[in-house]
């Protein structure tokens, strides 16, 4: 019994690994170069919950408890990174709550403004989603290209084997 208790979970280390993945591609320099995205913390979140997001949606659409868990053990390691950011810049066990109940908010509400579009296929809801949420500007010209990418993504996520998407995520260009 006490083997069990202190064995590493493997689907808290598939999270952190995916998580890892999902964060990498958010920071490749060609959304800060070539779109225009500000490298700005708040926008550099907009970028990881979207890659979050995509990752979800592909492990969700699997439909199996392994794609469930899978998904579940991303989500799970994108939130406690959120409160980990939280205290690395000093931010008080106390208030800690109240910022994560803020940042937990505005976490679901861009997966909200994004899964629709995504899943309908639809660029131009996820490209005013996109000048809202990532650009802060809805006439912002680069929202249409991101909006692209991330339909792209998720057609290359859809396609691949859900195995692969575990070892190695499809992701399109930038």
């Amino acid at each position: 019994m006490l083997k069990n208790l202190f064995k590493p979970r493997s689907g808290v280390r598939l999270g952190d690994d995916l998580y890892a993945k999902a964060v990498s591609q958010a920071r490749n320099p060609a959304f800060y170069t070539r779109l225009a995205v500000d490298d700005r913390i708040d926008a550099r979140f907009e970028l990881y919950t979207l890659h979050v997001l995509l990752l979800v949606l592909r492990l969700r659409d699997e439909n199996t408890a392994q794609g469930q868990d899978a998904a579940q053990a991303v989500f799970d390691v994108y939130v406690s990174a959120l409160d980990h950011v939280l205290r690395e810049e000093g931010v008080g066990d106390v208030a800690v709550g109240k910022k994560m109940r803020k940042l937990g908010e505005a976490l679901y509400g861009r997966m909200n403004a994004y899964e629709q579009p995504l899943r309908a296929g639809d660029a131009a809801a996820l490209a005013e989603a996109i000048a809202k949420n990532v650009y802060a500007d809805p006439q912002a010209p680069h929202a249409d290209t991101l909006a692209r990418y991330a339909l792209t993504t998720r057609a290359a996520l859809a396609a691949q084997d859900f195995n692969k998407v575990l070892a190695t995520p499809a992701w399109a260009e930038v």
